[in-house]
């Protein structure tokens, strides 16, 4: 019988329920040491009074997060769908990146941008890119192309439109949800922490994180993180280099609350593996390819991409009495990038004949973001309010220049290597910066959360007024396209709490992007208003869900609509806001400890995506781009019985197929992936040791991960080998 990825991850997990379920029928004193190597921290990652939200039974799932601007609740508490991944999560699994840490999420799908590395984020099947995350609350201050793991706390996924809560993204995606990550704080003890590791294709890598608090109650601390990544990775060919330092600082007085973090990232990739882009012409793809082997690497061996970031962030909050607090945060992030790259078009889907071009870049990108309100309590009657008022702003300058040419023939499955070519006429110009982008957005707004019935009820009512401002400039200075909008972006929730540990709830909340700008030509001809900005898209989500809490482990389940609007040249080639992009789906998730050292954290989504009014026959009803009907994830840690100090994994994510063109004429097949780790720690002389192993994509399948990301783009991303990663631990 032939052993099928998906045969073989079910009968892993099987096999590791069936030895648990068995041991725990036997009597045992082994301490629980998967908490050995939990660090405890009890300082507010925000400056926020509460402090960070406590991790849920299991410890990899924390009991709720940062709902926007009402602050951190209880998942149980609010009426929106939320995940809150710990550190000891990111840790045990040795995740790199935020897309590692999200490989666990059903509802998120990892993908990457458009013509770059840039890790992107399928959440509810509309895209979110890595420099819309949010960092401590504030949008804009992460590396554009890549956020590493070591710089995080916690990975706060909030499921759907959030444009009350968050604001409006200042990229204009974030229909489908939102990320932010919490910067790490010092615990109440002393923290030494040396990690250093080895993966595929002989990368090594060096971590230290060191945290202390100082002064009278140890109110003030500081928390250092530096790391090192260098060498090859799984793919041929492929190398990275990576170095980063973060400085976390936090001050805790009787009724002020202080917290700041500036960071220092470089990253540095050499021929990198491209998407894979199908032509649509001259001649049109009519078949998917076969993925070639997941090692192999068809970048040219000039090829690099190296982005530079610092930057830091501010936030105090000051209790100007019990029912009164005043806060105001402030952020600024500074990157440079520089790219040479050759992106493979397909033109045989059969042969993998295909042709690929210089495209070299430069990139500057300046950003300045803050924000300051009220936030209070007060009654009314029998009435609890939790109210916020708010005020934002972010201003982005981005300066680039370019330059593309060549055509080279090459192949998907037997890629042919060019010394790299040189720019001739214009194109051998040097590079000279100049601004192509500017944005500005500020909003207002005005939250109130009603508690009634001994907080059985819980009503969320705010609204947001936003503006939004763009501006696109070419090369000698002339504006291209401007934009100066506003909007109003409502929201309502509703939780029901019938019986203890039991959350119905209900939401409708919006989210507000940039319109869309009309092509110079359409079906052959030029488009009327060409150039125009439409005004803002409102996106509008319904759902309704409920939450149940099992004292260890939690359930989730909703049920959301979203119609996200788009742009559309109608029949008399005027370009306007006619069609959309309607998601359904249901989710169903869990974490948590379902019995003595057998932890689960997993789900799975189903999604009905559909165009509508395209005024193309072609598409008009089909599905989205990239997004699968159905995926689904499923973790199992298991702390192994009479074996004290070991803990073995398994996780296996699987995806449907997904279509690559809006016409669903190009099919990729559906995946299924299974990872496996372990970790084993121990005391040697008085110092705790961690040792962890593991190892990703188990069965070295081949399989495309992704399609598209950019709109209306279905260009296609190889998924990764298999990837071996061992590490030791040492804390001291």
């Amino acid at each position: 019988m032939k052993c099928t990825p998906q045969k073989l991850s079910f009968a892993v997990l099987y096999a590791i329920c069936l030895n648990q379920a068995v041991a725990a029928e036997s009597k045992t004193n082994d301490a629980q040491v998967d908490t050995l190597d939990e660090v405890k921290v009890n300082a507010s990652a925000d400056a926020n009074a509460k402090g960070l939200m406590k991790p849920y039974a299991g410890g990899q799932v924390a009991k709720g997060g940062r709902v926007g601007v009402m602050g951190n609740q209880d998942a149980m508490d609010t009426p929106f769908s939320i995940n809150a991944y710990t550190n000891a999560l990111i840790q045990n699994q040795q995740a790199r990146s935020v897309g590692d840490v999200l490989l666990n999420d059903p509802s998120v799908r990892v993908a990457r941008g458009f013509g770059n590395f840039q890790e992107s984020y399928f959440i509810r099947g509309y895209i979110l890119n890595s420099d819309s995350v949010a960092y401590n609350g504030l949008y804009g201050l992460l590396p554009r192309q890549y956020i590493s793991a070591e710089l995080f706390e916690r990975v706060e996924v909030l499921r759907g439109a959030s444009a009350f809560l968050n604001g409006a993204s200042p990229n204009g995606d974030g229909i489908g949800g939102s990320i932010s990550l919490l910067p790490k704080r010092a615990p109440n003890d002393p923290l030494n922490l040396v990690t250093t590791g080895w993966s595929s294709g002989n990368q090594q890598f060096v971590s230290a994180d060191i945290a202390r608090r100082f002064g009278p109650d140890d109110s003030a601390g500081l928390r250092l993180n530096v790391s090192k990544r260098k060498g090859g990775t799984a793919v041929d060919r492929e190398h990275v280099e990576l170095d980063l330092i973060s400085l976390g600082f936090d001050w805790r007085g009787e009724n002020i609350r202080v917290s700041a973090d500036a960071g220092y990232q470089d990253n540095k990739l050499n021929e990198t593996r491209t998407n894979v882009t199908l032509s649509a012409s001259s001649p049109a793809i009519t078949g998917v390819p076969s993925a070639p082997a997941s090692d192999k690497n068809w970048a040219q061996p000039w090829s690099y991409s190296n982005e530079r970031d610092v930057f830091g962030t501010l936030r105090a909050e000051w209790d100007v009495s019990a029912q009164l607090t005043a806060y105001a945060a402030a952020g600024a992030r500074h990157t440079k990038e520089a790219n040479s790259l050759a992106n493979l078009t397909l033109s045989n889907s059969s042969t993998g004949a295909g042709t690929m071009s210089r495209f070299d870049n430069i990139r500057d990108e300046s950003v300045i973001t803050g924000e300051a309100g009220l936030k209070g309590t007060f009654n009314t009657a029998s009435i609890e309010h939790d109210w916020v008022l708010s005020t934002s702003a972010y201003s982005a300058v981005r300066k680039i220049d370019f330059a593309f040419q060549h055509s080279l023939n090459t192949n998907l499955y037997t890629p042919v290597y060019y010394a790299q070519p040189a720019f001739t006429g214009a194109n051998a110009a040097p590079f000279d910066l100049y601004v192509n982008y500017e944005a500005n957005l500020q909003s207002v707004a005005l939250g109130d959360t009603l508690s009634l019935f001994d907080k059985r009820l819980l009503l969320t009512l705010g609204a947001r007024q936003q503006n939004l401002k763009y501006i696109n400039k070419n090369a000698t200075g002339a504006t291209t396209s401007q934009y100066d909008e506003s909007k109003l972006s409502p929201a309502l929730g509703m939780v029901v709490k019938p019986w203890q540990g039991i959350s119905l709830y209900a939401n409708y909340i919006e989210a507000l992007s940039q319109g869309d700008t009309a092509p110079a030509t359409a079906n052959g001809s030029p488009v009327v208003n060409a150039g125009q900005v439409l005004a803002p898209f409102v996106s509008k989500q319904k759902e309704v869900g409920a939450k149940f809490d099992f004292g260890k482990v939690r359930l989730t389940t909703a049920y959301f609509t979203t119609e996200k609007p788009r742009g559309v040249t109608n029949t008399s080639n005027i370009f306007k806001q006619e069609g959309s992009e309607d998601h359904q789906g249901v989710e169903l998730m869990t974490y948590g400890e379902v019995m003595a050292g057998l932890r689960l954290l997993g789900g799975v989504t189903w999604l009905d995506t559909k165009q509508k009014n395209t005024n193309n026959a072609a598409t008009e009803g089909k599905r989205t781009i990239g997004v699968p009907d159905k995926q689904a994830n499923l973790g199992v840690e298991w702390d192994v019985r009479g074996a004290s100090g070991l803990t073995l994994d398994a996780r296996v994510i699987v995806t449907d197929s997904v279509y690559a063109n809006a016409a669903n004429t190009l099919e990729v097949p559906g995946w299924t992936r299974l990872d496996i780790g372990a970790r084993y720690v121990t005391d040697i002389k008085g110092k705790l040791v961690t040792v962890r192993g593991r190892v990703d994509n188990v069965t070295d399948r081949d399989y495309w991960a992704s399609s598209g990301g950019f709109p209306n783009n279905g260009y296609l991303v190889l998924g990764a080998p298999r990837m071996v990663t061992v590490s030791a631990q040492l804390d001291f």
